[in-house]
């Protein structure tokens, strides 16, 4: 008799409920390892909250001390560039100091070999004369064109001693009148 009232639908009606109940284990299953998961991301983020800061100050302060090394280091260079600047400028005044006796010296033992070998040859005090001095005048003139190409080719050879790097743009256009900047 209990047969006999049993009909398909029942038996959908059976099948719904033990498909529920299954979906409920499932989900109770799953929420319980979530709830798991969800502890463990918690200590996880404490332990972070804990370790976090101290790391931070830690990288802050070596980040103080390599700027402070960076800003020795420029003051170092600074001075290199000056020193090299002023080694420049003492061996140029050295340059022209000695620039013009040798010119000097060369051009009178030019003379004397001309002019000794002029009176040699005619005889002459006053011939032998004109001839060095012709002879040391032409020399000083030498020297004198040769350093000057020297100059120039070292002066076009030589690259500048320091040019201030893109970090120190100011964005002003050279020959404008610095002044407010307006956005």
């Amino acid at each position: 008799m209990l047969l006999a009232d049993f009909t398909a639908i029942d038996a959908l009606w059976i099948c719904l409920s033990v498909f529920l109940v299954a979906v409920g284990l499932t989900l109770a299953f799953l929420l319980v390892r979530l709830a798991g998961s969800a502890r463990r991301l918690t200590r996880l983020l404490r332990g972070l909250e804990a370790s976090l800061p101290p790391v931070v100050d830690k990288v802050g302060g070596t980040i103080d001390r390599v700027n402070l090394q960076l800003d020795k280091l420029d003051l170092v260079t600074t001075s290199a560039v000056d020193a090299a600047v002023a080694a420049d400028t003492a061996v140029r005044a050295v340059s022209l100091a000695i620039t013009r006796p040798v010119q000097k010296l060369s051009g009178l033992a030019k003379g004397i070999a001309h002019g000794a070998s002029a009176l040699l040859e005619s005889r002459d005090l006053r011939v032998a004369m004109a001839a060095g001095r012709d002879a040391a005048a032409r020399r000083e003139r030498e020297i004198g064109e040769e350093l000057s190409r020297a100059n120039r080719s070292v002066a076009v050879a030589r690259p500048p001693l320091y040019e201030p790097g893109p970090e120190f743009d100011t964005g002003e256009v050279p020959g404008e009148e610095p002044g407010p900047r307006t956005a």
